[in-house]
């Protein structure tokens, strides 16, 4: 898959693609059904925005984002897109028209053939553009325009705000199901203090920063290494918290990987939330702690056993 990092100057051969245009934050099954209509003879693209507009223009909210701009990418490339248009978000593309987006980034810029968008899709200075004036104005520059009808499941919507909703109840069965794939934390591995390996049970430490977090606990999940020589698919027991027995404050992700040796850091990892085994505890000592983290990884490895 090919990256873009700008909509001005792109290589003529980069042209012409059918691309589904939206933020795709989770890449649920809605967005994945817009994905879908995009697909055809032309190079599949996607046009997305970095950062998410949310956070453009309201810096202080707090994290909401189901996914990084590494963890998108690589869920797009599992989809077989060939071009990434992920565009600078910033005060020259929040101010354009509607018209002038249409005009100056997808004819001019991107010079995109096709474009699908979900039926709730908003665009161009103040949100004042819908999904019908996208196909209106495409229309007088001879680009296809789709819209998607939107995704529903039991009767609801299918949204970000769902999969966030079943995250922070600690359900990412339910959250799976309506994004269509395990929800998945990416990042680096970091060095950290090193007590798990102390404990018996070294971790991988991931950050969290930016991201809406899930419940905080500990959770059977399915690692990816995605980087280096042990590249592949492992079972294992993380803790998404603060770290209440060492008086921690700042939230990260700290991995176990069952039946496995090796040094992860520096790696790139891919971390698939699949089942909420407890909430964060605060233990007397270390020998209660190491019991607890013993049952942890006993239940981890039936949980994922089932799948």
């Amino acid at each position: 898959m090919l990256q873009h990092f700008q909509w001005h100057g792109l290589d003529p051969s980069s042209r012409g693609t059918s691309v589904a245009m939206g933020n795709f934050d989770g890449i649920h099954r809605g967005h994945q059904s817009v994905i879908d209509l995009a697909r055809g003879p032309a190079p599949l693209g996607i046009v997305t925005f970095e950062p998410h507009p949310r956070q453009y223009f309201a810096p202080e909210t707090p994290p909401f984002r189901l996914m990084n701009a590494e963890a998108r990418a690589n869920r797009l490339a599992r989809l077989g897109v060939q071009h990434l248009f992920q565009l600078p978000f910033d005060a020259d593309l929040a101010g354009l028209s509607p018209d002038d987006f249409v005009a100056r980034v997808l004819q001019d810029g991107l010079g995109i053939a096709h474009v699908v968008v979900g039926a709730d899709f908003c665009f161009g200075k103040g949100r004042t553009g819908r999904a019908a004036d996208l196909a209106r104005l495409c229309d007088a520059k001879a680009i296809r325009c789709t819209i998607a009808p939107l995704v529903t499941e039991g009767g609801a919507e299918i949204s970000s705000t769902q999969i966030r909703k079943s995250l922070t109840d600690g359900r990412p069965r339910d959250a799976a199901a309506m994004l269509g794939h395990w929800h998945r934390i990416e990042g680096k591995v970091l060095h950290g203090e090193k007590r798990g390996r102390e404990l018996g049970y070294p971790t991988a430490n991931m950050s969290v920063d930016g991201l809406h977090l899930p419940r905080l606990g500990v959770y059977a999940v399915l690692v990816d290494i995605l980087t280096g020589p042990q590249q592949g698919t492992y079972h294992g027991a993380a803790s998404l918290g603060v770290r209440p027995m060492f008086g921690e404050n700042r939230p990260n992700l700290e991995t176990f990987l069952l039946d496995f040796k090796g040094d992860l850091y520096g790696q790139h990892l891919s971390i698939a939330m699949v089942e909420y085994l407890r909430p964060e505890l605060r233990f007397d000592g270390l020998p209660a702690l190491i019991t607890q983290m013993d049952a942890d990884c006993a239940r981890a490895r039936s949980v994922l056993a089932a799948l």
